[in-house]
């Protein structure tokens, strides 16, 4: 027979020798993430190669702390690169509509904007200064000067030819007239110019036509000479304002001599402010007219010269690390923005504005997978401007085709990023199987362990990243038997008490509300005490559903029997998960046994409440009874399980085991004992195998059997294979210590049979024969039966 676990095998308690401080506050913080070797060698391999698509994927379940493992080694290399530069975007003076992109060394974009807007503000000053000037006025005066001599020269020429001829030429400010002359040189009146005779009359009036044309081919001669002398005058501005401009772009030129874009773009300012100057004569005298106000910042007249930083990073040590925490398009690509000004919306260079592509250009990017996926348009986005290792500013309405308005075309930036997707593993292995370019961008994966060895070495790294924790969240400090408490939790977590799990984010979760209690007791550290009550606290915050279920078996409304025995009858144990707690609770499994031909017929099957997994635990249990007891006949055998009061769906085939017994039970008629409930899985060869969840089985059984208040000493039967796994509560413990709750352990059919029947099982001899009266050899002998009627029914 096999022997009860002792309470060592139950619970794997943390050696607190293994400490050498009193409380976490005396720790260093851990130079080294514990159990990620495999996640952290990749990842290390992944951020040093340089190569067009190796992208990282870190995966990993939610809450192992992918996120902060990744900054903080990318944070350890990252210090040590090169510091990227600041990106800036400027007008284009050729075609406004696409602006065009400058790249300087790190702060050097801040300051050329400094140097730009000093540039304009000096200029606003010098150029309206020099028009003003003595040496401006007299060249301007003289190519004036020039025009109006030459023009009243001519005038006077014509006017002193058409008197020798008596036609007078009067100059008004309409325009000019023309009349006959008497010879004494007065002009003619009308009464005396009727009074001439016709051919007088004739002769005057070709006069007077002759020099009308005259006239007007001295006027077209001004109307050319008045473009000449304007295109004079634009000259010498355009010489006086180079003579003001050329000193101070000369100088930047210089200050930025390295950067060709940079004076190229310069020597377009400065050709572009010769061409206006008028604007800087425009804007000192709307200033003087605005009372002294900045008009030319009110009117926006000279932010075509602006520069637009986008990216500077004159604060930051080494590459940028950035992470999206909502990786929207216009988050991630950067925008072109608009302004509404009288009922129309204006945009131009200034507007735009940079993305997280843009900041983290030249280092690196953090994002999560599944926010990236569930933006429309990202993904999409995001792979094209990998694959062409350019940055597009582009409003996703137009990239759609939904407008065909006329809007910005920023140039294209050059992309050189690392990008580093954090998600789940289910999630990678459907983007790796579906996506075929995501394997080709994201070419390293680094997977993060659930768990890691719960070793003496590990046990020490885990109490300083529980300091760490404590410190970097501002909680207060842990003594050691709190820190070998939240130890022990955290193989619980696990589900293994020789492991320990790298979930970061449940333990953070207890020492935050650990803190809480410790805080309301004016407590100055974090006790066991206060860890087990927050761990109570945070199961009776979830146990509602439990409650009711477990009230419902004490109520009888839900039949399980913990006392005496039946045939065909044992108690299953089901683990309900409900995403943050999860609980174990019996389930009255039956078996009825017949002559007939179907086999084990499941009835949650029929019912279509029988999950895959479930309908294969079944149909293992067939081959068992085949294998097992029917070599040599037919077997012809009807029997039908369930899972009494069972409304929902049943998966998993932890409850084969119990089923086999249920099954042997109906068969041998031989009855069970209803005070041991029964976990595992069984393979063909009667093996029984673990199971998961199996402390919640083990407690939700122990729970239940204390509800009903039976004086019996009750049990439950595991695969010796979950042993490793046992970490129970101290209730347990104690029922175990006084011999009011046992828990066996088991690896074959057989030896669960003798737990359960207090019979022997029976093992076939060298003839292949079972001991009379063994449960084999009744069970054997009822399929005997059954196989002889069947034969002589059909004789």
């Amino acid at each position: 027979m096999i022997k009860p676990l002792a309470t060592d095998k139950l619970y794997n308690h943390c050696d607190l020798a293994l400490f050498d401080f009193n409380t976490t506050a005396e720790l260093k913080d851990p130079n080294e993430i514990i159990g990620q070797d495999r996640a952290l060698k990749a990842i290390s391999f992944g951020i040093g190669i340089k190569k067009e698509g190796y992208n990282l994927y870190a995966m990993g379940r939610v809450g192992s702390g992918k996120h902060t493992v990744v900054e903080k080694f990318i944070q350890s290399q990252a210090k040590d690169e090169k510091k990227p530069g600041d990106w800036c975007y400027v007008n284009n003076f050729e075609d406004s509509r696409k602006p065009i992109y400058l790249k300087l060394e790190s702060s050097m974009g801040v300051q050329l904007k400094k140097d730009m807007e000093e540039l304009i503000e000096e200029l606003q000053t010098v150029i309206p200064s020099l028009f003003e000037s003595e040496e401006y006025r007299i060249q301007k005066q003289a190519i004036i000067d020039k025009l109006t001599d030459a023009k009243e020269k001519s005038l006077r020429e014509v006017k002193r030819r058409a008197k020798e001829e008596n036609i007078f030429i009067n100059y008004t400010t309409a325009g000019y007239t023309l009349a006959p002359m008497s010879h004494d040189g007065k002009v003619l009146a009308k009464e005396e110019y009727q009074a001439l005779s016709t051919q007088d009359k004739d002769q005057i009036q070709e006069k007077i036509l002759k020099f009308r044309n005259e006239l007007e081919n001295i006027v077209q001669d001004i109307v050319i000479e008045s473009k000449i002398q304007q295109k004079e005058i634009r000259e010498l501005e355009r010489k006086m304002t180079k003579k003001a401009v050329d000193t101070s772009i000369n100088e930047l030129k210089k200050k930025y001599q390295d950067y060709e874009k940079v004076v190229s773009y310069l020597e377009s300012v400065e050709e572009d402010i010769i061409d206006n100057s008028q604007d800087f004569l425009i804007s000192a005298q709307n200033s003087l007219a605005m009372m002294g106000a900045n008009y030319a910042k009110q009117s926006g007249i000279f932010n075509r010269y602006h520069i637009n930083v986008i990216v500077a990073h004159k604060d930051q040590e080494g590459a940028p690390i950035i992470y999206e925490d909502n990786p929207t398009y216009t988050n991630l690509f950067g925008e072109i923005e608009h302004i509404a000004q009288m009922g129309t919306l204006l945009t131009d260079f200034n507007l735009i504005k940079a993305g997280a592509l843009h900041k983290a250009n030249g280092g690196y990017l953090i994002l999560d997978a599944s926010k990236v996926l569930m933006q429309p348009f990202v993904w999409e986005g995001l792979k094209r401007m990998l694959r062409s290792s350019e940055i597009r500013i582009e409003p996703l309405a137009r990239s759609l085709s939904l407008i065909s308005t006329l809007s910005l075309e920023p140039e294209t930036i050059e992309l050189d990023i690392k990008i580093v997707l954090i998600g789940d593993r289910f999630l990678y292995y459907l983007l790796y199987n579906y996506d075929p370019e995501f394997r080709e961008l994201f070419k390293i994966n680094a997977d993060f362990e659930n768990e890691t060895v719960r070793n003496d070495e590990n046990i020490q790294l885990y109490a300083r990243m529980i300091g760490m924790i404590a410190k970097d969240n501002g909680l207060l400090p842990l003594d050691k038997e709190a820190v070998g408490k939240v130890i022990e939790y955290s193989s619980r977590m696990a589900e293994d008490s020789q492991k320990l799990t790298t979930h970061l984010g449940g333990l953070s979760d207890l020492l935050h509300e650990a803190d809480f209690i410790a805080s309301q007791e004016d407590m100055d550290h974090i006790s066991k005490a206060q860890i087990d009550q927050a761990i109570r606290e945070k199961i009776e915050r979830s146990d509602r559903i439990k409650d009711k279920m477990y009230e419902a078996i004490q109520r009888g409304t839900i039949l399980i029997e913990t006392e005496g025995s039946s045939i065909g009858q044992i108690n299953g144990v089901a683990v309900l998960d409900l995403g943050n707690f999860s609980f174990g609770h019996p389930s009255k499994i039956t078996a009825l046994t017949r002559l007939g031909k179907g086999g084990v017929i499941n009835i949650e099957r029929e019912a279509k409440l029988s999950g895959p997994t479930h309908d294969k635990g079944i149909m293992i249990l067939s081959a068992y009874l085949a294998t097992t007891y029917a070599k040599d006949f037919p077997l012809t055998m009807t029997a039908t399980l369930v899972f009494e009061q069972s409304y929902g769906k049943i998966d998993g085939d932890s409850a084969s085991c119990a089923e086999l017994f249920a099954l042997l039970s109906s068969l041998s008629e031989v009855a069970l004992d209803q005070s041991i409930a029964v976990t595992g899985s069984v393979n063909q060869n009667g093996q029984v195998q673990a199971v998961g969840g199996i402390n919640e089985k083990i407690e939700g059984f122990f729970d239940v059997c204390n509800l009903v208040k039976s004086k019996k000493h009750h049990g439950i039967i595991i695969p010796a294979s979950n042993v490793k796994h046992l970490m129970l509560k101290e209730e347990v413990l104690e029922a175990v210590k006084e011999n009011r709750f046992k828990i066996y352990a088991i690896k074959s059919v057989n030896e669960g049979l003798e737990i359960l029947t207090g019979k022997k099982s029976g093992t076939k001899d060298a003839n292949g024969h079972f001991p009379k009266e063994s449960i084999n050899y009744l069970v054997e002998e009822k399929l005997k039966l059954f196989a002889n009627k069947s034969r002589q029914k059909k004789i």
